[in-house]
């Protein structure tokens, strides 16, 4: 492996672009910081009477958060993933109310997701296995992926929502998927053009057999490919093949595995780079 692993920085730079407040607008929900109203929404918001941009926003009530979504769903703000998702004020904080996934980056909500590592132990080394996301996936279509990963919907716990989306991504059962072991988190805090991503992944590594062989269920991949781990290592060094946040993992699984010594200047700025976000205020440091 070259001893150069700056490169991999980048991908946290990449995914740790957002400063927050920045220009975005503070809400509080049920009366606690929950968010960072984007400037696209503020308009339509005092509007409908809930704050000001010179004061900020509230909802007092929060199981009324829902519904002031699914109206700016319908005045076309966003387009519904029809998935709710439970709204958190900050890491490691009771969920307080539930929106639909599509409004998160608009209010700047803290969104979990889970990713799973599917590892195969060969005579030659270790394999991973990836996706192929499909073409017409809103997100980074045609993307490299992991064999599992999604969102945590309202209601679920991460290693809940793990099981659902083995099953459903590439029909993996409750006992094999349940052998998965969690291996961290990783934050970060991102701006896209739908809007603030303050994201929490939880990793996982799944130890699967040779004769494994995943089937796609949902239509979400459109193919899956047994790699060599030294692979994965050199695609996410040197391009940018990998949907976004699944560098940040794979990063993680290089660390945990000392393809990315976690001992050098690098590795040790990685790894608190993934612990805890680049941003000024990325999730968990205000």
């Amino acid at each position: 492996m070259p001893s150069d692993d700056t490169p991999f920085l980048r991908h946290l730079r990449e995914c740790n672009t957002a400063e927050i407040p920045g220009a975005r607008f503070p809400f509080r929900l049920g009366g606690k910081q929950a968010g960072w109203i984007d400037p696209a929404i503020a308009d339509r918001l005092e509007q409908a009477g809930l704050g000001s941009r010179t004061q900020g926003f509230a909802l007092a009530n929060p199981t009324e958060l829902e519904a002031r979504g699914e109206t700016l769903a319908q005045e076309g703000f966003y387009r519904s993933h029809h998935e709710l998702f439970d709204v958190m004020p900050d890491l490691d904080t009771p969920v307080v109310g539930r929106i639909d996934r599509g409004a998160l980056p608009l209010f700047g909500f803290v969104a979990i997701g889970v990713h799973m590592n599917g590892l195969v132990h060969k005579a030659n080394g270790l394999h991973l296995w990836t996706g192929r996301r499909a073409r017409n996936k809103r997100l980074d279509p045609g993307k490299l992926d992991h064999l599992v990963a999604g969102g945590v919907p309202a209601g679920y716990a991460p290693h809940a929502a793990l099981l659902k989306e083995a099953e459903e991504e590439a029909s993996i059962g409750p006992d094999l998927a349940g052998q998965a072991q969690n291996k961290g988190r990783i934050l970060y805090a991102l701006n896209r053009p739908e809007g603030l991503r303050r994201d929490i992944l939880y990793c996982y590594d799944l130890l699967l057999p040779e004769s494994f062989e995943p089937v796609a269920a949902d239509g979400e991949v459109e193919s899956f490919t047994l790699m060599p781990l030294t692979e994965a290592f050199t695609l996410v060094r040197d391009t940018d093949e990998f949907k976004f946040n699944v560098n940040l993992v794979l990063i993680d699984l290089f660390l945990r595995h000392g393809l990315i010594d976690p001992h050098s200047d690098v590795g040790v700025a990685l790894r608190q780079g993934l612990d805890k976000g680049l941003s000024p205020a990325s999730p968990g440091k205000r």
